[in-house]
């Protein structure tokens, strides 16, 4: 017997609408609970002090430091790296085996664990290359890990550009290079930005490729080659060896905002920059 169509929509949006309320419930409470347990214990202290007893007393601006240094050092070496990647994937090549093989290279880059990036990173920067944990390796590191996901999304962004500007941008007489650098990308903004703040939101929160590679110092870094914690590892710490939960829960509240606050920029900024195209 056939299901009327009427009983089918609405099973269909009964599902689809009960598996978006569990998924936006669950992070929520996950949310919430987080920050009900350590909102009590952030004050402007804990935010601009410097850790005592291993983090047992004091705060954490130390490690906010080097929790957005480490990111900006990462986006500062993949963004190049990744939006002219994929800007010689669609401007400059055709479709051919090397394009696809490299392609597939980049997906199971972004597929590939974390804390394997972090053993390449401690075998290659921290041994071989003898860096030490210090903010550089940990930057290079990060980058590495981030760079197939500057690339898929600003390719797509690129891509996603209507071919029929780059041919009036030919007919008038300009080179490939200023239709890329004229057209191209200011069109392809908001799609490139996007991808590089939600970059930046996963490298803020990465703990085991930065563990092996930036260190765990909880002194304020004064160069590249000084270690440094992240926010992320700082709450790892003190909460597997018992150190402190308080803290370990404010750090986690901080780091919980942190991320929210980067992933709404990223979404305001793409907004920003769609509204200033459409004028």
């Amino acid at each position: 017997m056939r299901i009327p169509p009427r009983i089918t929509q609405a099973l269909a949006v009964t599902i689809l609408g009960s598996a978006t309320l569990l998924t936006v419930a669950v992070l929520l409470f996950i949310i919430l609970f987080v920050l009900g347990k350590g909102l009590p214990g952030v004050s402007l202290e804990f935010l601009f002090s410097a850790p005592r007893d291993m983090g047992r007393e004091g705060g954490i601006f130390p490690i906010l430091v080097g929790t957005f240094l480490l990111p900006l050092m990462a986006i500062v070496i993949a963004l190049p790296l990744g939006v002219g990647t994929a800007i010689y994937l669609t401007e400059y090549t055709r479709e051919t085996r090397l394009t696809q093989a490299l392609r597939f290279g980049t997906d199971c880059l972004a597929g590939i664990p974390s804390i394997i990036f972090g053993l390449f990173g401690f075998i290659f920067f921290v041994v071989m290359l003898k860096m030490g944990w210090c903010l550089l390796s940990g930057g290079l590191t990060l980058a590495i890990m981030i760079l197939p996901t500057i690339i898929r999304t600003a390719e797509e962004a690129i891509r996603a550009v209507p071919n029929s500007y780059r041919e009036v941008s030919y007919s008038l007489g300009a080179t490939r290079w200023e239709t890329v650098l004229k057209v191209v990308l200011p069109n392809a903004l908001p799609g490139i930005v996007t991808g590089v703040m939600l970059s930046l939101g996963r490298s803020i929160g990465e703990t085991a490729a930065v563990i092996f590679t930036a260190g765990s110092a909880l002194r304020m870094p004064a160069s590249a080659f000084d270690s440094v914690r992240t926010m992320s590892v700082h709450f790892y710490i003190l909460a597997r060896e018992g150190i402190s939960n308080e803290k370990a829960y404010a750090t986690a509240a901080v780091l919980i905002i942190s991320v929210l606050l980067v992933n709404l920029a990223a979404y305001g900024m793409m907004h920003y920059f769609m509204a200033r195209r459409a004028r």
